[in-house]
């Protein structure tokens, strides 16, 4: 328990010192969470409770969920194009639909990784935020794509093939008026 404390301590440390390199004009921070509301997954990740995350819905503390990462946002809401109110309503549910229906450039997925603070354990999310996430990526099997190769080769043959039978009976059509002349 005490290694896992630690770990959020560094954490919140280098994320502190982050903010304040970014953005000088930020005089406050969050405090870090209980020891007892964080789980420790690996070196550098931790997992988070949805209600803990929730909690971080303000101007000067503010977290979002997107894609199961937590990021704390709090040194952007100025500087974000949409304004501090797209990211402040996006708080207390996941915004993964919200994220990604507003078409980021990779550059923005890429530039989030800063504010990475850890996972958040999906157990956790209230039903209607699990409803929020992307539907899994379907995959298509051979089969589906032998048949949909298959549908579109006739979708093309047919009307040749008939265009073909039209041409044909009429040049054979016109050859037999020919010969009994």
């Amino acid at each position: 328990m005490r290694e896992t404390h630690h770990l959020l301590n560094n954490v919140v440390a280098t994320k502190t010192e982050h903010h304040q390199h970014c953005n000088p004009h930020l005089k406050t921070h969050h405090q870090p969470f209980p020891h007892h509301t964080w789980k420790k997954m690996g070196s550098k990740s931790v997992t988070l409770t949805f209600e803990d995350v929730a909690k971080h819905n303000q101007k000067k503390d503010c977290w979002i969920i997107v894609n199961k990462k937590v990021y704390d946002v709090t040194p952007f809401l100025d500087d974000h194009p949409g304004g501090d109110e797209a990211l402040l309503s996006a708080t207390g549910k996941d915004a993964t639909l919200d994220f990604e229906d507003v078409g980021h450039s990779d550059s923005a997925t890429e530039m989030m990784e800063q504010y990475f603070v850890g996972e958040v354990d999906t157990a956790t999310l209230p039903a209607e935020a699990r409803n929020n996430q992307p539907p899994p990526i379907q995959t298509t099997t051979l089969s589906n794509e032998s048949s949909g190769f298959l549908f579109k080769f006739l979708q093309y043959l047919v009307p040749l093939l008939i265009l073909g039978s039209a041409f044909a009976l009429q040049y054979y059509g016109k050859k037999s008026k020919t010969n009994e002349s």
